[in-house]
């Protein structure tokens, strides 16, 4: 190439000085792909798209793995370091899991099948958290017996339980009982009281204590438990040498600026007494409410949406779920600060073959972001996540965080207890339009008729399973992780703001795959497999 800097080579490509770029024949031709608005609304065949019917053109890569940056917006004011979140569903999120979920940048939304004080417990205990402290430690009283522990110790793998007066957290603390305690005790039926290490014999913290003060005394005194206590000597918290050993610093953790506490939502229904139940949320401190609704568009959710941007100033409050600009539009209307995307196309739902309504989730998820996005409103993808390389795609097309339900169902963090079945190590998931979960009060989420002639018939909306076990979150969120990281490289973007710069300029470049291109892009040909996840 000569040293002159040219506009055009002799082949028609563009020379901008430095790497060359595609003539506008060849751009055009589809030879690179299509971009979004050929696909989405230059649309002659009138068909709506599901994740796996796009796949996106690769890009240049000139950066390197670890400078990608998937931190986003959840809402106009809550930012996160990474665009992950916790679905309200029953057998998804509590509050391990939404603190495993804030610990590593995301966020977790816990479900409202819970009485309005057990949900606000929830949130607090998110709220109390401390890196490396345990806030709800399992507590037995001086009248229980070595049974009762090794019981404890068969469930649960441990056995340093600490004593209380009343057997309960925040009871005042009378000792602690661990293995040694009972590993040469023959008689089960033996009280705690006879062989509990007193409380004048403990060891103890103060409530303030930081994680390396505690560490200090735990390695001066050789204990392998260290209760924390109150002025009034009431348990407080429980720090574990076993978890201090293990503990790292989460330094993406999802915290409040000023209080430095973890992150942390809430769901409620658009039911009169709702009000009620966002109150007592807000009291507890959560940081955004999601109005859990199969089909947002309602005057029911629009009403409840006003009430709590009115009596709530600071809550931020995401509204839902919508797969189309017209249900959008009455929700920003009404203030919502996020929408959640998606009806119908979760693993265990089924409102699209109950109810005949619904959109494919890639098409829902470009029409309704690329339309929020004028009012600045993040959106909230939920549903139809199956694989990082969805939750690439989601992105892509506009969403701000993806929300996972069975992706998570199946971790160490996630409510339930796990079982086996032909050798499988499960835990079980269920939707929560299912009988299951509706006869637990999730039925508002679906049913607006007050008539008690009609509410008595249920019609359910998802089905009850299992999923696979995925271990523990703290393996399995960094896969997720690195996993987007490497499609977000892939296709040439460094940032969720260059991804939708690039989306909406018509740069960032796509094209629907056949069925059996579907079928090529996975495993196939061989006789058997293993897959791992990492």
């Amino acid at each position: 190439m000569s040293a002159t800097k040219k506009l055009k080579t002799e082949n028609g490509h563009i020379d901008n000085g430095g790497l060359w770029e595609l003539d506008e024949e060849t751009l055009n031709s589809g030879a690179v792909g299509f971009t979004a608005s050929q696909l989405f609304i230059k649309n002659p065949a009138c068909v709506a798209y599901t994740y796996d019917d796009v796949i996106m053109m690769p890009g240049h890569i000139n950066f390197g793995l670890n400078e990608v940056d998937i931190s986003t917006n959840l809402t106009k004011k809550i930012a996160l370091k990474a665009p992950f979140v916790s679905s309200p569903m029953d057998t998804v999120t509590e509050h391990n899991m939404a603190i495993s979920m804030a610990l590593q940048g995301g966020i977790g939304i816990i479900h409202s099948n819970f009485t309005i004080e057990e949900q606000a417990a929830q949130v607090r205990k998110v709220k109390r958290y401390k890196n490396g402290f345990i806030t709800d430690p399992i507590c037995l009283s001086p009248d229980n017996t070595v049974r009762d522990v090794m019981e404890l110790k068969a469930k649960h793998g441990y056995s340093g339980i600490p004593i209380t007066n009343n057997g309960e957290m925040g009871g005042k603390l009378v000792g602690i009982v661990s293995n040694r305690d009972i590993t040469f005790i023959d008689d089960s039926s033996m009280k705690l009281q006879e062989i509990m290490t007193p409380r004048d014999k403990l060891a103890v913290a103060k409530e303030g204590v930081e994680l390396i003060e505690a560490n200090e005394i735990l390695k001066e005194t050789k204990k392998g438990k260290l209760p924390v206590v109150n002025d009034d000597d009431e348990l407080v918290a429980l720090i574990a040498r076993t978890d201090l050993l293990k503990n790292i610093e989460f330094s993406e953790a999802s915290k409040d600026p000023v209080t430095k506490q973890l992150l942390v939502g809430a769901a409620i229904g658009t039911r009169p007494e709702d009000r009620d139940r966002a109150a007592a949320l807000v009291e507890a401190g959560v940081d955004v409410i999601v109005v859990d609704s199969s089909q947002g568009d309602s005057l029911y959710q629009i009403d409840i949406v006003k009430h709590l941007k009115e009596s709530h100033e600071k809550l931020q409050v995401i509204a839902g779920n919508v797969v189309t600009p017209s249900q959008a539009l009455r929700l920003i209307q009404a203030g919502a600060d996020g929408l959640r995307v998606g009806m119908g196309i979760g693993s265990i739902c089924t409102t699209q073959e109950v109810c005949a309504v619904g959109r494919a989730q890639a098409s829902a998820v470009y029409h309704v972001a690329k339309f929020a996005r004028k009012y600045g409103v993040p959106i909230l993808a939920d549903g139809g996540i199956k694989s990082t390389g969805h939750i690439t795609k989601a992105l892509s097309l506009g969403a701000s965080c993806v929300m996972m339900g069975s992706m998570l169902a199946g971790t160490d963090e996630a409510p339930g207890e796990y079982f086996y079945q032909d050798g499988v190590r499960l835990k079980r998931y269920r939707g929560m339009g299912s009988i299951e979960a509706m006869s637990k009060g999730s039925d508002k989420r679906y049913v607006w008729e007050n008539s008690s002639s009609n509410h008595s018939i249920k019609v359910a909306q998802g089905v009850s399973g299992a999923v696979q076990d995925k271990g523990t979150m703290q393996r399995y969120i960094p896969y997720l992780t690195q996993g987007v990281r490497h499609g977000m490289q892939d296709a040439g973007m460094k940032s969720l703001d260059l991804a939708w710069e690039a989306l909406y300029n018509d740069t960032l470049r796509f094209e629907i795959r056949s069925p059996a291109a579907q079928k090529e892009g996975g495993v196939h040909g061989l006789h058997s497999y293993q897959k791992r996840l990492f």
